[in-house]
């Protein structure tokens, strides 16, 4: 885990920390990033946010910062960096040094191992006063720097520990944490009943999947079965066009800003991460924020709390029912379960596409690079959902691992087809337009309501008293592509897909609160379902509609002062009224359903519940 130092002052841009001959700073804060990238995924993992040079093979401007040094003397430079490609290969691929007042240090950074390490730069000689740090990108190949420690005492940096300053204290009816589809909507559908919203987002953008970060289209159906005005505020906040891996205007990111400012009742906190929970007995009283930037620290506090944040944060943090991987046939009785429970989990993908340049151009062929040959390469000039990794590994501890894979076998195979492909001419003249930093996840934590969503359920259309908007995908549930895992049996980074077609379903509003956390809703991927009902849940339009049902709950609970639970025990009809109501506007885009041909028409034969 990461060291524990907190900023303590700030000096041109750049917070700092100092403690008696040594300064501390961190890279996010740098008054001017230049082509680096704040890379905020890992925070849970390694404890901080760090700058990343995204570059896609062509090295990025440098990343500057001044500040002031305490004292005149021969300072010792270092750096806490990885070198990425560590579990791959022995030579390193985002590689850089530091300048100090325009001098550049001696030693390459972003060698070594595979953990998050320190690396000496170099010493130099300063002068009291005004600094001037670079980070000096030497690869375009997503070197990575997360602090830089200059002191005038030999050794390896020992980290001063400050006290953090008390957090500021946010008041609100409903603090939704996760600020993708499922939370933005789960926002906004209470913030127009009347509810005081705080909508806590780790990212500097609104959409999660469907934002020009990770740039997936939104899939399922809306507006059906008994409650046809679930899905208005997904498509008041939708893009028009769909695709995976188009050009980043198509995701229309502002669209989704602009809907939540022109809530009076939102207050919105980009850049913030949920890293503590306050809890009394066995509800949350507080979550705890951290600046993903600036490392300042919000208390959100709330009768109740939403986790939308997709791997379910807030829930495993304030000590919630979850899952992870693929639970047994024996266990669930579903049948496309395997027979033994596993670790098993859909992945994660790093998309990418390219564009025409009209000349030639090169793409450098390296030695960290994974050895493709005419057998094992992947054509193309795009990569959609199927390059997916990750699916035997950890989703949440070794996301970061997961993430570079998909990056590496990315550059690797692109690399190839360039430089010895027998077909090199048809790309000769392309070169990346985009590349993904930002993985996009399937799953991960599930988090266990009073209900838990099965096979069954879906395929059965089992009625249950408490059903609210539909879930119309396929169970759709990804597999190791077996051409890919042939070459790559330890780390395939292709897949499959099955669709297994049913009618529209409505969701239990069971599925939608946590069994053990008595004010914690929850809304996206993580609601309370199988591994094998998720491949029917976890789609954007299905998962904001969820968020719908979320801020209508809420708001029975502040009418009855009742707890989720108590909606479903003593004041289901209310919340039957309001989803039947909507909550939306009229202002919506033209619809875009990404299933077509995966959901079965028509009205299901009635079944009683068993």
């Amino acid at each position: 885990m990461k060291r524990a130092c907190f900023v303590i002052g700030a000096v041109l841009g750049a917070s700092i920390a100092v403690h008696g001959e040594t300064v501390c700073l961190e890279t996010e804060q740098f008054a001017d990033r230049g082509g680096w990238a704040v890379d905020s995924q890992f925070i849970d993992q390694m404890g901080s946010s760090f700058l990343l040079a995204h570059g896609m093979g062509k090295t990025v401007a440098d990343a500057t910062t001044t500040f002031d040094c305490p004292a005149a003397g021969t300072y010792h430079v270092w750096a806490r960096t990885r070198n990425w490609t560590a579990p791959w290969s022995e030579h390193a691929a985002g590689t850089f040094t530091v300048k100090v007042n325009g001098k550049e240090l001696p030693n390459v950074l972003g060698r070594g191992t595979g953990d998050w390490q320190w690396q000496k730069a170099g010493e130099v000689a300063l002068e009291k006063g005004k600094t001037t740090i670079a980070l000096h990108d030497l690869t375009g190949f997503d070197g990575r720097c997360d602090v830089v420690y200059l002191s005038l005492v030999a050794g390896e940096p020992v980290m001063p520990v400050v006290k953090p300053a008390p957090p500021r204290r946010v008041k609100a009816d409903l603090v939704v944490c996760g600020g993708g589809i499922a939370g933005t909507c789960a926002a906004i559908s209470a913030a127009r009943l009347g509810l005081k919203v705080a909508l806590v987002q780790d990212r500097p953008m609104l959409g999660g999947a469907n934002s020009s970060e990770v740039r997936v289209h939104l899939g399922g159906y809306m507006n059906l079965g008994p409650y046809p005005r679930l899905g208005d505020v997904v498509a008041e906040i939708g893009p028009a066009k769909g695709g995976n891996a188009q050009p980043a205007e198509r995701y229309e990111d502002q669209r989704k800003l602009d809907a939540v400012a022109a809530e009076k009742n939102i207050q919105l906190f980009l850049n913030t991460r949920i890293v503590a929970i306050e809890k009394n007995g066995d509800r949350i009283a507080a979550a705890i924020g951290r600046d993903v930037v600036s490392g300042a620290r919000t208390a959100f506090e709330a009768p109740l709390f939403a986790d939308c944040t997709g791997d379910a944060c807030v829930g495993a943090l304030a000590g919630a029912d979850f899952r992870m991987g693929r639970e047994s046939k024996a266990e669930t009785g579903e049948d496309m379960a395997p027979d033994v429970a596993d670790t098993m989990t859909m992945g994660a993908s790093v998309q990418w596409y390219t564009k025409d340049t009209g000349r030639a151009v090169a793409f450098p062929a390296e030695p960290w690079m994974i050895a493709f040959n005419e057998q094992n390469c992947e054509h193309g000039l795009r990569g959609d959902w199927d390059w997916e990794t990750g699916m035997m590994r950890d989703q949440i501890s070794e996301f970061e691992r997961i993430r570079d894979y998909g990056m590496l076998v990315v550059y690797s195979n692109w690399s190839y087809l360039k430089n010895k492909s027998a077909k090199r001419e048809k790309y000769a003249s392309r070169e990346f337009e985009w590349v993904a930093y930002v993985a996009g996840k399937r799953e991960s934590r599930r988090l266990m309501g009073d209900h838990i969503l099965t096979q069954q359920d879906v395929f059965d259309f089992v009625p249950y008293p408490d059903g609210t908007c539909c879930t119309t995908w396929a169970i759709d549930l990804h597999y190791p592509m077996p051409r890919n895992t042939k070459h790559y049996d330890g780390e395939p980074f292709r897949s499959i897909c099955t669709h297994n077609r049913h009618y529209a379903y409505p969701i239990p509003y069971r599925c939608l609160y946590s069994r053990n956390v008595a004010n914690l809703f929850m809304a996206g991927r993580n609601i309370s379902v199988t591994h094998v009902a998720l491949g029917t849940t976890r789609v954007m339009r299905t998962t904001g509609m969820m968020g719908e049902v979320v801020g209508m709950a809420a708001r029975v609970c502040r009418d009855h002062g009742c707890l989720p639970r108590g909606v479903y025990e003593s004041h289901l009809g209310d919340l039957k009224a309001l989803m039947a109501k909507g909550v939306g506007t009229g202002k919506t885009q033209p619809p875009q359903n990404y299933n077509r041909g995966s959901l079965i028409p028509g009205t299901p034969p009635k079944k009683k519940k068993d």
